[in-house]
């Protein structure tokens, strides 16, 4: 035989290669997200199933990668040099869009009318941001924005438009749509998250109050999605800091006044439009009393801020399902890479953090289906500050881990790891940093002492049981009475101390004792893995899909 008869001859395939994860459906194995479903919005489990079977699509995951490759691209005249102010997405964004709120991902809890909505629609949020974190920004801020809308009479077009569950795409007026986008420009490059320092000014046309139109002029330095039909704004009127709801288009379809200056540049969520923006003489609608709109916007940022704690579990759980899928398969020194003793106790401790992440966010998405309810308002509340710190805070360690825990392969852009650990940053920032949520959690303990004591409430019967969550508990009685320079303690233990008793109530007894002795004990370090003495196998299986 030649040479070349031998490489000719065909080479057997490597049987240590991990394939793509496909074919799993992300919600009927997940069992946080499938209990919440189960126990509390059991009518939502074919919706949850149907998004499930998409979120490891090939297809689906195809146009995710796409989208972030393909960035948007700004285009402020059309070939005959006339004004559009347009912003060009590649076709995957706009089929990312169409599946997303076509999924009723962004207005189930404004539309099932159904208990349990917000939690069923948290679960949608969840299982999406495991697919695309880009378009969870315009699908956030819609969940967010319809009570405000639905709040004012005259915008009550807008609302119905926004919660559609369909997705439209065209840039003209919304009268000749068939469902509508929403976008939010907030802050001002001087100002960043204190809006009273916002220079925008609005000016009535004639009437003063809400429902009554002005003109807005001034800029916005982080304006999302430029390409909405409609935006959520602020700015200072007479009577102080407003709301007003403006409008991309007039009714005779010409631009309203609102130019778009450039698109950032962004590390992550790069598949999203966000922009600088000017207002010249843009029309605007009142939504509420003048002065009264940080108030106003806050009462949406409560459902922005439960929507990226619920985000970033979403984004654990899409790195962890990669990680087990890659170490349950990838062979070494004999067996599975899952069941060697200096893996396992990587793979347990990022199980116990997506756990505990998942809970935190579902236990504060319930709350919001029961808002007549003195306690779960207080619940809402406390908790959704302290779930957005903590859940936004660790969604970066945990998908630098499982690149880790995958190697190499996990760090290649091919990869949809590099996707996550770039995203996972930016939740931690938008909306409120964490310092921001410590100062609100502050604010809500002053304004409303008695906030703590549901949380509490709920905590104790499973401190009972255990010593450590006993401790915690008392720790946190005596931090609410501390001054300012404990803040970031007290939030770190309210969020682990809750944690622990959702997990003791809804979890294998196995992972709620597992997180407790480590991250109420003292022998858990600050890196992943260094769990000691526990079952790793059958805190690993919880994980599983």
């Amino acid at each position: 035989m030649t040479l070349v008869d031998d490489f000719a001859r065909p080479r057997p395939v490597p049987d240590n290669l991990v394939p793509d994860l496909t074919g799993v459906n992300a919600f009927a194995g997940d069992k946080a997200a499938a209990g919440v479903v189960d126990r509390h919005a059991p009518w939502a489990r074919e919706r949850a199933e149907a998004l499930g079977a998409r979120v490891w699509d090939p297809r689906v995951l195809k146009a995710a990668r796409d989208a972030q490759r393909h960035v948007p691209e700004l285009r402020t005249l059309d070939r005959l040099g006339h004004e559009v102010g347009d912003v060009d997405f590649h076709p995957a964004y706009h089929e990312l869009m169409a599946l997303g709120f076509g999924s009723g991902v962004h207005s189930l809890a404004w539309t099932a009318e159904q208990p349990g909505a917000h939690a069923a629609r948290a679960v949608l949020s969840y299982l999406w941001n495991q697919i695309d974190g880009s378009t969870a920004c315009p699908l956030g801020m819609a969940y967010a924005s319809i009570p405000v809308l639905r709040s004012q009479p005259e915008l009550a077009p807008w609302a119905r438009a926004v919660a559609v569950e369909g997705y439209d795409p065209a840039d003209v007026p919304i009268t000749a749509k068939s469902a509508g986008t929403i976008g939010y420009f907030m802050t001002e490059k001087h100002g960043g998250s204190d809006l009273r320092a916002n220079v925008t000014v609005a000016r009535p046309v004639g009437r003063r109050g809400p429902g009554e139109t002005y003109l807005v002029n001034g800029h916005k330095w982080f304006a999302s999605v430029p390409m909405a039909d409609c935006y959520l704004t602020v700015a200072q009127t007479e009577g102080g800091v407003s709301c007003l709801f403006v409008p991309r288009r007039r009714a005779d379809g010409s631009l309203n006044g609102v130019t778009v200056k450039r698109l950032k540049d962004k590390l992550g969520n790069r598949a999203n439009a966000s922009s600088e923006i000017e207002y010249h003489d843009a029309e605007a609608v009142l939504v509420g009393e003048e002065g009264k709109g940080v108030r106003t916007i806050l009462s949406s940022a409560e459902y922005t801020r439960l929507d990226f704690a619920v985000g970033s579990a979403g984004l654990m759980r899409a790195a962890l399902s990669q990680a087990l899928h890659h170490n349950d398969r990838r062979t070494a020194f004999g067996a599975p890479l899952a069941a060697l003793p200096i893996q396992a106790p990587v793979l347990a401790d990022l199980v116990l953090e997506w756990a505990g992440a998942a809970h935190l966010a579902f236990r504060v998405a319930r709350a919001e289906d029961s808002h007549d309810d003195v306690s779960e308002r207080l619940v809402s509340r406390l908790l959704t500050p302290v779930a957005k710190f903590w859940n936004c805070r660790r969604v970066a360690g945990v998908t630098e881990e499982v690149i880790q825990a995958i190697g190499g392969n996990a760090y290649i852009e091919e990869h949809d790891c590099p996707r996550y650990y770039r995203e996972a940053p930016l939740n931690a920032i938008w909306e409120g940093t964490s310092n921001m949520m410590v100062m609100d959690v502050g604010r809500v303990l002053a304004r409303e002492p008695k906030a703590i004591e549901p949380v509490v409430d709920e905590i104790r019967p499973a401190a009972a049981e255990h010593p450590l969550l006993a401790d915690a508990l008392a720790e946190i009685e005596e931090l609410v009475m501390t001054p300012d320079d404990t803040a970031r303690y007290l939030v770190t233990k309210i969020a682990l101390a809750t944690q622990a008793a959702l997990l003791v109530r809804e979890a294998p007894t196995v992972v709620a004792e597992a997180f407790i002795a480590s991250r109420l004990g003292s022998g858990w370090g600050p890196g992943y893995g260094t769990l000691r003495g526990l079952d790793f196998p059958a805190i690993i299986d919880y994980g599983r899909l």
